[in-house]
């Protein structure tokens, strides 16, 4: 497992921006996957719940393509029904609220810098609800943030995650090396006491299956924050494209029903 860091710990430049454009190709690439194409999912996997989180400033409209991909192919997708993702920043709550496996010190004055943590104990519970519907393992697919997300769901409970795929997310820094950055630092949220928090979680690290789609072209979270140094088994997929544009790039969607396929045979194997 390897340890080190990535040289470059850097958020995107403003110019990069201009980047984030082609989201508008990703939209018209998908319309003629939806319409026209024959899908179906690999013998087995019929039903296989999947929850879709959305990233930070989104809510499920923006996963609802994907998710009827996903469910055309014959799995059972569903978005994670906790409204629009603001990282808790939105949420009245107290530092208190947030459960003590986080064992995070106390920070004074609080600025809802642990608004993540809190918002991902409700995630939890409708991790919890759907994998008991099911009587499965359920998948998780997160863009961006929602990537996050999932997978410090899968760090603490493993044994209801069946396997993580993310998208444009970071591992490392929280919101400090993405083009969020001065917005959050604008607001007084203390970005330092985040990250060292996101790197004591590295000490327990994540046991599932994750495929990582990330793409060096993406002018919101920084190439070297997306990096996945200590997970135990993750699989790196370089796309080329924009980080606004994820969830509906065809290209992506083919990797992701891959990584799906793959964890099908992963549990067919195990049961044989």
């Amino acid at each position: 497992m390897a340890t080190n860091r990535p040289e470059a710990l850097l958020p995107p430049t403003k110019p990069q921006l201009l980047l984030e454009s082609r989201a508008a190709l990703d939209v018209l690439r998908m319309v003629p996957v939806l319409a026209g194409a024959r899908l179906s999912a690999p013998k087995g996997e019929v039903g296989q719940p999947i929850m879709v989180i959305p990233g930070f400033g989104s809510g499920d409209s923006y996963t609802r393509p994907l998710r009827y991909f996903l469910n055309r192919l014959g799995y059972s997708a569903v978005g994670w029904g906790l409204g629009r993702n603001l990282g808790g920043l939105d949420v009245d709550h107290q530092q208190s609220d947030v459960s003590a496996r986080w064992d995070m010190p106390t920070l004074e004055p609080y600025r809802r810098e642990a608004g993540v943590p809190y918002v991902i104990d409700r995630l939890v519970e409708r991790v919890v609800e759907h994998q008991r519907e099911f009587g499965r393992p359920v998948t998780l697919i997160g863009w961006s943030l929602g990537g996050f997300m999932a997978r410090e769901v899968a760090r603490d409970f493993p044994e209801l995650i069946d396997q993580v795929i993310t998208m444009g997310s970071p591992t490392i820094g929280g919101p400090k090396y993405t083009a969020a950055a001065d917005w959050f630092r604008q607001r007084k949220i203390n970005l330092d006491w985040i990250e060292r928090e996101t790197a004591k979680r590295e000490a327990t690290p994540i046991s599932v299956p994750i495929t990582a789609i990330v793409s060096r072209s993406d002018a919101i979270v920084g190439w070297g924050a997306a990096q996945d140094r200590t997970s135990l088994d993750v699989r790196h997929i370089e796309v080329s494209g924009s980080h606004l544009g994820m969830g509906f790039n065809p290209t992506i969607w083919r990797h992701i029903r891959e990584a799906l396929a793959r964890g099908g045979a992963s549990r067919q194997q195990k049961a044989a």
